[in-house]
C-alpha cells in the first residue's frame, strides 16, 4: 500500500518533491549525558587470544557499551555507562581473569 502511495504522490509532487518523500530526514543523536570512554593499560596480553578474553570480562560489567582492544598498545578503550559503571569495575573484571587493567591519564 505504501509503494503505491509513494508512486502517486511522486507523479503529483514532481521529482524535486518525490526527493524530499523518498529520502527521510536523519536526525542526530547526542551520547547521554553519563556515557563516558576511558583507556585503560592492560597488564600480561602475551598472545592473540588474550584481547578476547579482555573484551569478554570488561564487556560484561553492567553499563558497559563497547570495548576496543589494542594488543599492540596493550590498551582497552571502554565506553560505558558512568550512572551504571565505574572505572574501578571495569578494571577489576579485567583484573579478575588475570590481566591486570590500570586506568590511564586519571
Amino acid at each position: 500500500m505504501k509503494r503505491h502511495l509513494t508512486i502517486a504522490l511522486a507523479g503529483f509532487a514532481g521529482a524535486a518533491g518525490f526527493a524530499a518523500i523518498a529520502a527521510p530526514a536523519r536526525v542526530a543523536v547526542a551520547a547521554p549525558a553519563s556515557e563516558q570512554t576511558r583507556t585503560f593499560a592492560i597488564k600480561n596480553m602475551t598472545c592473540p587470544t588474550c584481547p578476547i578474553t579482555v573484551k569478554t570480562a570488561m564487556s560484561r560489567v553492567a553499563g558497559v557499551k563497547l570495548v576496543k582492544i589494542d594488543f599492540d598498545a596493550k590498551t582497552a578503550t571502554v565506553t560505558y555507562d558512568a550512572s551504571v559503571a565505574t572505572p574501578a569495575k571495569i578494571a577489576a573484571a579485567s583484573t579478575d581473569v588475570g590481566y591486570p587493567a590500570q586506568l590511564r591519564g586519571g
